[in-house]
């Protein structure tokens, strides 16, 4: 008994002498940090205070190109480098001045709004000095690694466009794919180009799929291949998206003359609820069997088509269409925004990519024109050439622009149905000209 309560009163003894010798450790460590932090702080006069006010200022940041200051990048350290005196003072200039461009054509001019003001937000706040917002601890960092590095934000894209998609006018009228397909000569004609020009063969594939007017296409593939070019690529192709507008329609009637701008299309055959419900899955089982690599895309395009078709799951089909799609495009806006910063955009590669990527861009719709003119001479129904130029992927925008530019020719003259047909066309020949280039290098 008297050997149990020695163990006992020994085992208290070394808990005690353990909780003791724990809090003195903790308080000298509090006591160590609270010295630290008394050594730290140096009573400063005004005019010191001042000083360092003045040294955090943006406007010393700018003037002031010998101060040291890093670049950001997502990737975090290894990837970042003391910035020049270009691009700490005249190259923050000249993208805030880039930025404000892109605001007037959102605002004043109407061009796609919903992806140029969170890009040209997002290219903002990545040339605001010291602030390293674009940093893989600051916001757009955050975003970038969050959804674009890994490839999600532009699958959840592809969902949302699949569930707004409506294949009805293609199964309509499925020459019209033709047109669709035509228009990819762009990708390829481009990745030619670039090729030329001293771009290796991986790096421009990435760049030519620009030519398919396709964001999330170009972030997907840009991610898969050269990452280092994915903000260069994800700014011109959504660039290139928002200016549908201004790019196609001199082309559309540069190829075209008056009389086959005012040519007429019949009405439309219905489509079955059947017909609509089975090709998305028909669609995703081909790529599944031929090109499994562009199935990430077509399967999130394939998923939201199928929700919508099915009719029992609105709720779904409503919320991509809706919360899901425009929550993702704020975030994927700024995201590709945190690459407009002056260190990443202002150098002569993306300057290469921007031109290859509008001669691409321009390819792809006047291929896409002129096999529409080559239809119409061989279709028993006449086919209106303007609408070979919605075979882009720049869905519905591109398809607008050729209804607006047929209703201008002849009043009444409606072609937005009908050109819905090679531009959801368009889509999925994006995904699968994506999925040819990833095979190459599998």
């Amino acid at each position: 008994m008297k050997l149990k309560q020695l163990f006992i009163a020994l085992l208290f003894a070394l808990v005690a002498l353990s909780s003791f010798a724990n809090a003195e450790s903790h308080e000298a460590t509090t006591h160590h940090e609270e010295s630290t932090e008394k050594k730290a702080y140096q009573p400063k006069t005004i005019a010191e205070l001042a000083e360092s006010f003045w040294e955090t200022t943006g406007i010393k940041a700018i003037f002031d190109t010998n101060d040291g200051e890093m670049t950001a990048d997502p990737a975090g350290e290894s990837k970042e480098h003391v910035m020049s005196a270009f691009e700490s003072s005249l190259g923050r200039i000249i993208m805030i001045l880039i930025v404000f461009t892109l605001f007037y054509l959102a605002i004043a001019k109407g061009f796609e709004p919903l992806l140029l003001i969170p890009i040209a937000f997002g290219g903002l706040l990545a040339n605001i000095p010291l602030a390293h917002m674009a940093g893989p601890e600051g916001m757009l960092g955050v975003i970038y690694n969050m959804g674009i590095a890994n490839e999600f934000f532009p699958l959840l894209i592809f969902m949302g466009v699949g569930a707004m998609t409506d294949f009805g006018p293609l199964l309509a009228n499925p020459k019209t794919a033709l047109l669709g397909g035509a228009a990819q000569f762009g990708i390829f004609g481009s990745l030619v180009g670039a090729t030329a020009l001293g771009f290796d063969l991986q790096d421009a594939s990435a760049i030519s799929i620009i030519g398919g007017a396709d964001g999330p296409t170009s972030i997907f593939i840009a991610n898969r291949l050269a990452p280092d070019m994915l903000g260069a690529i994800a700014v011109a192709a959504y660039s290139y998206m928002a200016l549908v507008p201004v790019i196609q329609p001199p082309i559309m009637r540069a190829l075209t003359t008056k009389e086959e701008r005012q040519i007429k299309m019949g009405v439309q055959r219905p489509v079955h609820k059947l017909e609509k419900l089975f090709f998305p899955i028909i669609v995703l089982m081909l790529s599944i069997m031929v090109l499994p690599e562009s199935t990430p895309l077509i399967g999130a395009f394939a998923f939201g088509n199928f929700a919508k078709e099915s009719g029992v799951v609105d709720r779904l089909s409503d919320t991509m269409q809706n919360s899901l799609i425009n929550t993702v495009t704020i975030f994927l806006g700024l995201g590709v925004g945190s690459k407009l910063a002056a260190d990443k955009f202002l150098v002569l590669e993306s300057l290469g990519i921007m031109i290859i990527g509008l001669l691409a861009f321009s390819a792809g719709t006047a291929m896409g024109v002129l096999m529409a003119k080559l239809m119409n001479k061989f279709s028993k129904e006449p086919i209106n050439p303007l609408i070979g130029a919605a075979g882009v992927s720049a869905v519905p925008m591109s398809a607008r622009v050729v209804s607006k530019v047929g209703s201008e020719e002849k009043p009444g003259n409606i072609l937005l149905m009908h050109a819905m047909g090679p531009n959801v066309a368009g889509v999925i020949g994006s995904a699968v000209a994506a999925g040819v280039l990833l095979s190459i290098f599998k």
